[in-house]
C-alpha cells in the first residue's frame, strides 16, 4: 500500500515522501496516528497544498524539542526496584516506569517517547533513548537499584553494586571505628 508521509517516521522516510508499506502497518499505526495518508490523487493535492503549513507546524515541534533535549541533557533518573542477591530484578523496567522516573525528575514524557533497546532485567547503569521528536532524540541514563543509597553507590562507581560490595563498605566502616576507639583507649 503507498501513503505519503505527513511526517518523519524513523527506518521508513522523511515528510511528503510517498512509501510503499504494509497494509497492516498502514492501517493500525500510520494512519490512525496520523503520521501518513494514502496515496490518492486527491490527497496528494491535498498534501501539496498543506505542505508549507506542515512544515511551518514541524519545524516549530522540532525548535520546541531542541529546546528540551537542551535541558535534558546529561539526565540521569533513579528506578528503584527489588532484586536478588545476584542482582537479576524480580520484573523488569519498562517504559512506563522510566517516564514516570522523568515526570518526578520534572521532565514531562509520554511512556512512547522513551525507546529501550533491550530488556533491562538487572540492577545497574543503562543508556536510554527518549525520542522527543521524530528528529530528535536524546539519551538518558536510568540507575536501576534496591535504594537510594545503594543508587548513589553505583552513579560514583559507575556500575552495578552486589551485596558483596555493600558488605565490604559495611566492614570497613566497622575497622575504621575499630582503629578509632583503640587509639583513644591508648592516650
Amino acid at each position: 500500500m503507498e501513503v505519503i508521509l505527513l511526517e518523519r517516521v524513523e527506518k521508513l522516510g522523511q515528510m511528503g515522501q510517498v512509501v510503499n508499506v504494509r497494509p497492516g502497518f498502514a492501517r493500525n499505526y500510520l494512519l490512525p496516528q496520523k503520521k501518513a495518508m494514502r496515496a490518492t490523487k486527491a490527497n496528494m493535492s491535498v498534501f501539496e497544498k498543506q505542505k508549507a503549513h506542515l512544515e511551518a507546524v514541524n519545524l516549530e515541534r522540532r525548535k520546541d524539542a531542541q529546546e528540551v533535549a537542551t535541558k535534558m541533557d546529561g539526565v540521569a533518573v533513579i528506578v528503584i526496584r527489588q532484586a536478588a542477591e545476584t542482582g537479576v530484578l524480580y520484573g523488569s523496567v519498562n517504559t512506563r516506569d522510566i517516564a514516570d522516573a522523568l515526570d518526578a525528575a520534572g521532565y514531562k514524557t509520554d511512556r512512547k517517547q522513551v525507546a529501550i533497546e533491550t530488556p533491562i532485567k538487572t540492577l545497574g547503569l543503562f543508556k536510554v533513548r527518549v525520542v522527543l521528536h521524530p528528529e530528535v532524540s536524546i539519551s538518558v541514563t536510568v540507575n536501576v537499584a534496591r535504594s537510594q543509597e545503594e543508587a548513589g553507590l553505583q552513579a560514583q562507581r559507575g556500575g552495578m553494586i552486589t551485596a558483596a560490595d555493600l558488605r565490604d563498605d559495611d566492614e570497613e566502616e566497622e575497622t575504621y571505628v575499630n582503629d578509632a576507639t583503640t587509639e583513644d583507649d591508648e592516650a
